[in-house]
């Protein structure tokens, strides 16, 4: 992902809260959300250049969902691939505090990355730019994009506070959050960061929802996670035009992990 919203235990009728969007060019194929036939308990889009993915589930209600960090030294040639974090996390059964610790001993191999982890119960941040870092998080609602958690962006401000409104009237729509990140404004230009990108480039990816013939965003997805246990995920995916080509949606109710911690 590059723009993600995440509300944690911060809505009464939901554990976590989720909506994103995925920017990256459009020649890279990418298969949609769906259950991977080699690892059928995990739910996710897939990268088809590298195997991996930006965000998914286990049928046990765990979750991971990555961001690429964009500055100085966050590109590694010959890196392990960032998306195949997700699926390792997903295949195990310890705490999502637990995992995040242990990939700090080897996150410094890859390019710069955010990763979310969440266990069913705990949410952990790990962050590999400057340095490794990991933390579990409190409960509340965070924004994430190609910097550090909850760094103040103009996307990650704006659609943040769209994400709270929509929570806050009651009820979480999905067709809601999905309009809380339809915002195609790019940020005032005294407020464009600097993360080495021209400024051309740093005012086309400032917009929340990126709209270009070669890179832009390519899918929407929302995840809610009740306290009964039920998970519905929804995604869009989108044409250079910005318009919808495709819509999943697919629900269902946890199950007890099965996979081994080895």
């Amino acid at each position: 992902m590059c723009l993600l919203i995440a509300a944690y235990d911060f809505h009464p009728a939901y554990r976590l809260v989720l909506v994103g969007h995925r920017d990256e060019f459009h020649a890279r194929p990418a298969a949609p959300l769906g259950w991977w036939p080699d690892s059928p308990d995990l739910l996710a889009g897939r990268d088809l250049e590298a195997g991996g993915t930006w965000l998914g589930l286990h049928r046990s209600g765990r979750l991971a969902v990555l961001t690429n960090f964009r500055g100085e030294d966050s590109e590694r040639p010959g890196s392990p691939s960032r998306g195949l974090l997700i699926p390792a996390f997903l295949a195990r059964n310890e705490p999502a505090e637990d995992f995040a610790q242990q990939l700090r001993g080897t996150a410094a191999r890859y390019s710069g990355f955010n990763l979310l982890t969440f266990d069913g119960a705990a949410l952990a941040y790990t962050a590999n730019r400057p340095q490794p870092m990991s933390r579990r998080l409190p409960a509340g609602l965070f924004g994430l994009s190609n910097h550090l958690l909850d760094t103040p962006w103009p996307k990650v401000v704006r659609t943040r506070e769209r994400v709270r409104e929509a929570l806050q009237r009651g009820v979480a729509s999905p067709g809601a959050l999905f309009a809380a990140l339809q915002d195609h404004e790019p940020a005032e230009d005294a407020d464009l960061p600097s993360t080495g990108l021209d400024r051309e480039m740093e005012r086309l990816v400032s917009a929340p929802f990126i709209v270009n013939p070669v890179y832009g965003t390519r899918c929407t997805t929302v995840v809610l996670l009740d306290r009964e246990g039920l998970v519905r995920v929804e995604e869009r995916r989108y044409a250079p035009d910005g318009e919808t080509t495709g819509r999943t949606t697919i629900a269902f109710h946890t199950t007890p992990a099965r996979a081994s911690t080895g």
